[in-house]
């Protein structure tokens, strides 16, 4: 097919769908289907004024994320900038929005971290800490809890603390400030106060830590690369509050979603009860059926490339959504249907895919197998407390998932 440049826009593009249909709460826009067919790079509208395509077809998701030429840099001319990302500033950041070589440099710090067999060690841990929760929970029984605020949000954030170095004391603090950061509704002048609340907290942090480096991420980074001269003080900060929001707030709205998920499916809950086995594979068709990030990853193209037999131009931005890769039916059979014997699942992209791929999977998918195998074990009764079109859903947020769960049992 020959590439088509992209003509200027007659009307103003639409702007990225977020919302779920009425009454279907885990299903990503129902515009995505449409245009996966009709028209699988589109022109959107962002909330700065500037247009950025829209990709919503798996291969072509798989082309762009593993193509280098299309760039994770803020400051890169065209880059579809959004409150979450830090606006086009190199201050304090991380290296999610870096290129290669820095990028790699960088990432290559930490992924030791948080390999599968350093992450598999920690499982009894991470058991241990979901027990003890549950216990909490178990004294509660007849009465409504919020599985959010007892299980969800306190298993990665005391995992992510653990591995840190982060007094679990501070969770609030941390929550409270990634909550506005990754808001789609708050100012720009109250997410630019919270960004400045989290980097002056883990400013004095991080001198502490030089201070007296312990036995734990940062620590290391202070020892084995901040003291050789390899890193500095602000680029150990920049790597403390990237780890810190992605490693609590992702797994937490997916642990909320997928306990919520096998409790309106009994059929499912039962067989992963009488067959445990299954659930590693759960795990993956749940990360597939949700993908909670609803508005990424984005790039700008730094080259003329054509994608789909569509040309992106050098300097245009790129949307991914990464919901409508996990749910096209060319790749996933009856894709709207959660089956957690799907063959394929782990070929779904809600960890990213290339050289930008989640560095966190591997914990994240250790912690999804525990809490959930948990859950069905100990609460084989549990249930919503209230009915679902009461649970406040996070369509105003970045990361999608429930604001609050009320369950019983």
């Amino acid at each position: 097919m020959t590439p088509s440049p992209a003509s200027p826009a007659t009307a103003a593009a639409p702007a990225l769908p977020v919302q779920p249909p009425q009454g279907c709460p885990f299903d990503p826009p129902a515009e995505f289907a449409r245009l996966r067919t009709e028209a699988p790079l589109s022109k959107i509208s962002l909330p700065d004024g500037t247009e950025a395509w829209l990709a919503t077809r798996y291969a072509d998701i798989r082309a762009i994320l593993g193509d280098t030429r299309f760039s994770s840099d803020t400051t890169r001319p065209g880059y579809p900038l959004s409150g979450m990302t830090g606006g086009a500033t190199t201050e304090h950041r991380g290296f999610i929005r870096m290129d290669p070589p820095e990028h790699t440099r960088l990432r290559r710090m930490v992924t030791r971290e948080f390999m599968v067999k350093r992450v598999e060690a920690m499982r009894p841990e991470i058991q241990r800490l979901t027990d003890e929760l549950c216990d909490a929970m178990e004294k509660r029984a007849g009465q409504d809890v919020d599985l959010i605020e007892a299980l969800a949000l306190p298993v990665p954030s005391l995992v992510i603390s653990l591995l840190l170095g982060v007094p679990y004391d501070d969770h609030e603090l941390f929550q409270r400030l990634t909550g506005t950061l990754l808001s789609r509704t708050v100012t720009d002048a109250e997410r630019e106060s919270a960004r400045a609340e989290l980097r002056a907290y883990l400013h004095q942090l991080v001198s502490a830590k030089e201070a007296a480096p312990g036995d734990d991420i940062l620590g290391r980074l202070i020892a084995e690369q901040q003291v050789p001269g390899e890193i500095t003080h602000d680029d150990v900060v920049a790597f403390a509050a990237l780890l810190l929001i992605a490693g609590h707030e992702t797994t937490a709205n997916m642990i909320g979603l997928s306990a919520l998920t096998l409790m309106r499916d009994r059929e499912t809950a039962d067989r992963l009860r009488a067959e445990p086995a299954l659930i590693r594979g759960a795990v993956e068709e749940l990360l597939r059926f949700h993908s909670i990030i609803r508005n990424g990853p984005r790039r700008a193209a730094t080259e003329d490339i054509e994608i789909g037999g569509q040309l992106i131009r050098a300097g245009e931005g790129v949307v991914v959504a990464v919901p409508s890769a996990n749910r096209d039916p060319e790749v996933f059979a009856d894709p709207d249907a959660l089956d957690v014997c799907r063959p394929n699942a782990q070929h779904h992209v809600a960890f990213g895919y290339g050289i930008h791929q989640c560095l966190g999977q591997a914990l994240a998918r250790v912690e999804l197998q525990v809490v959930i195998g948990t859950l069905l074990r100990r609460f084989p009764e549990m249930r919503p407390a209230v009915p679902v079109d009461e649970i406040p859903f996070r369509s105003d947020m970045a990361i999608y998932g429930c604001h609050t769960l009320p369950v019983t049992w």
